[in-house]
């Protein structure tokens, strides 16, 4: 645990005097948003054309190697939760599995950042929302109290750096297909 996380987590964390609302829009953004963020996804994918298509796999693909990544740091590094060292009060019920990196964070960051690079410059209010969206996820897990603010900003990191490993994967790939087509003497396709 750094030495941040105690004092950070207090402030985070809500408490008893803390507002209803704030506790229920903590709980909403980390329960049901991922899981509604899934349906426009999935949507766009069927509905749009060839490069957001692309776009959209290459930021599943992302959260899908943040996950993996957060499975591997965890069996290495298995960090408890706050309320297993009895800290603060924890407003779902989470079982005592390992806290470092944050999941939710890593894929709402994996996200939003494949998002950014798939169509950042063409939908900038979709990329806004995305950042929103993942910073809502993150904020979540340490008022709810099942993450130290270590465990989000381990997993905002990991889930941008796994969407900047899938896309710069993804464009060598790209490049390597274009230099081979043109010393095969073929046109490069647009796409």
């Amino acid at each position: 645990m750094l030495f941040f996380d105690p004092p950070v987590f207090h402030f985070l964390n809500a408490n008893t005097q803390s507002p209803m609302w704030w506790i229920e829009a903590s709980r909403f953004a980390s329960n049901w948003l991922p899981g509604l963020c899934a349906l426009p996804v999935i949507a766009a994918m069927l509905a749009l054309g060839k490069g957001w298509r692309r776009s959209i796999q290459l930021a599943l693909l992302s959260m899908a190697v943040a996950w993996v990544a957060c499975r591997l740091i965890r069996w290495g590094f298995p960090m408890p939760r706050p309320a297993q060292l009895g800290m603060g009060h924890q407003w779902i019920v989470h079982g005592a599995s390992a806290s470092f990196p944050s999941m939710h964070a890593a894929g709402a960051f994996a996200l939003a950042l494949g998002i950014n690079l798939g169509v950042g410059r063409h939908r900038r209010w979709l990329v806004i929302c995305a950042w929103i969206l993942a910073g809502s996820v993150a904020l979540s897990r340490v008022v709810l109290g099942v993450h130290f603010p270590s465990d989000v900003l381990a997993g905002m990191l990991t889930g941008a750096a796994s969407a900047t490993l899938v896309w710069r994967c993804a464009l060598k790939i790209k490049q390597a297909q274009h230099r081979r087509r043109l010393k095969q003497g073929l046109h490069p396709q647009i796409s």
